[in-house]
């Protein structure tokens, strides 16, 4: 983890309101290597996109990071400039947003988004020339150059997500962070979608952060994955653990709500209840309001990350590695 491309070491963000303060993300760390890719999964509320605006230093207002830190290629991020930060994104680390609509300038042409992107953080390179790398990106993902003469209205959602796609990577970062990127699609624009990110993170060797609530596409697409619930990282471990072996009574949940196609009597199970209000945070386990494993331990204890063995990290008082007598 010391060497790791990028690095995120007790990560907190907070939200200060009038009612109180909210920690949309508490305690949070993990890494991610080169053309590897990480999800991170968890319900609506749980704190993803917090983490990886703040990766980018885009907390909304009133957000703010209040400890941790962030390291990409050893260089602490948290402690730029704001000019020096706002270079960084785009040539070292960039966010793909989930709404390409809102994203995308609706008065600009395709091709001018390119340009813009290229020239803000290359003057040196001319109009044309950012035109012609516009062609080629538009070409990795699929869209032909044509389409650079139209607006963001005149294209599907699929191909407004690989627009944004291709401006992500368009200055070659090492690390891009895509915040549910197959909203609002349908299931086949879905798994293209999905191809792609895999294509061009083997072509280009960046590092991926794929951010959803499905676990399934995780499950599929990722190297490890991170389940968050409430603000913290409930378990971390490879993807292949987590399908076989799940240790959080919140990931069984998830899995066990996951159709299966083969499966002629599957009968799925929802978890029971809802996320905790942040204001009003259950005592002890985050979770144990809706876990049917609860006992008063978790009612009434914090219960801290621990490494259950290999590698696979979980946060539950059933095992005692992460319970201090």
């Amino acid at each position: 983890m010391e060497h790791s491309l990028l690095r995120v070491d007790s990560l907190n963000v907070e939200y200060r309101t009038r009612k109180g303060s909210i920690h949309a993300v508490e305690d949070v760390s993990f890494s991610i290597e080169k053309a590897e890719t990480l999800g991170i999964v968890g319900e609506s509320g749980s704190g993803k996109s917090t983490l990886g605006l703040s990766l980018i230093g885009l907390v909304p207002y009133p957000g703010k990071i209040t400890k941790g830190n962030v390291l990409l290629n050893g260089k602490e991020l948290l402690k730029l400039k704001k000019e020096e930060l706002r270079n960084i994104r785009g040539t070292k680390i960039c966010y793909i947003f989930q709404d390409p609509m809102t994203s995308l300038n609706p008065v600009k042409k395709i091709g001018a988004h390119f340009v813009e992107v290229i020239r803000t953080h290359e003057p040196q390179v001319s109009k044309n020339d950012a035109l012609e790398s516009a062609k080629k990106l538009l070409h990795d993902v699929g869209i032909r150059s044509e389409r650079m003469n139209d607006y963001p209205h005149q294209l599907s959602g699929g191909m407004r997500q690989r627009v944004m796609i291709a401006l992500a990577i368009a200055l070659n970062p090492s690390v891009v962070v895509a915040d549910e990127p197959t909203t609002a699609l349908d299931v086949i624009v879905q798994q293209k979608i999905l191809d792609l990110l895999n294509k061009l993170r083997d072509a280009y060797g960046m590092a991926l952060i794929l951010i959803t609530h499905d676990l399934s596409i995780v499950l599929q697409r990722s190297d490890h994955i991170m389940v968050m619930y409430a603000g913290q990282l409930l378990e971390y471990a490879a993807s292949e653990d987590i399908y076989l072996n799940p240790k959080h009574p919140y990931t069984k949940g998830l899995l066990k709500s996951i159709p299966n196609i083969e499966l002629v009597d599957q009968k799925l199970e929802a978890i029971g209840g809802s996320p905790p209000d942040l204001l009003n945070k259950p005592t002890g386990c985050r979770f144990w309001p809706r876990c049917q494993f609860a006992f008063d331990r978790c009612r009434e204890e914090a219960v801290s990350l621990c490494n259950t063995g290999k590698g696979h990290f979980v946060r539950c008082h059933l095992f005692k590695e992460c319970t201090k007598e």
